[in-house]
């Protein structure tokens, strides 16, 4: 016994079968460059380009040692609880794959008091959870500063009222 099947079949058979299967997300890498200065503006040193990230759970952040004399570590206090933290070296690129919707405060050890600093959130269900606490968070010199602005950009994408 033969199966003839039209091309139609074969064409709705398969067109049905991609619609039945779920999407799947693809985690994004996200790179964050660790700077002496801004290129954008000069006056802006002891930087990280960009300071402020919106990502996905399962989405990497790469942070790049672009100039030397920098890493990358969370802030205590400034991360969603059960979340993994980080402590990259000095000069050293480090990689951090974020699974815990909330808000992650990071620094540069060397620069914190020179307004090194940045924020990312790590959108999804519990997002919201640890925002009080972070913004608690007290801050010294230029940081208070810049995290200032980081929480304002944060307002402006929408995800303090989420």
């Amino acid at each position: 016994m033969t199966l003839a099947l039209s091309r139609r079949t074969v064409l709705l058979a398969g067109t049905a079968a991609l619609i039945a299967r779920p999407a799947i997300a693809e985690a994004t890498t996200h790179t964050v460059e660790m700077l002496n200065k801004d290129p954008e503006d000069a006056k802006q040193r002891m930087v990280f380009k960009p300071a402020f990230l919106m990502v996905n759970p399962g989405d990497t952040v790469q942070f790049v040692s672009a100039d030397k004399g920098h890493n990358s570590e969370v802030i205590d206090d400034m991360i969603p609880e059960g979340a993994e933290g980080w402590k990259g070296r000095i000069n050293d690129d480090v990689e951090v794959t974020l699974d815990t919707p909330g808000f992650y405060g990071y620094k540069c050890t060397p620069h914190v008091g020179t307004g090194m600093v940045g924020l990312i959130v790590v959108q999804g269900d519990g997002m919201m959870d640890n925002l009080e606490a972070a913004q608690k968070v007290k801050h010294r010199g230029q940081s208070k500063k810049r995290f200032e602005a980081l929480w304002e950009m944060a307002e402006e994408a929408g995800v303090m009222s989420a």
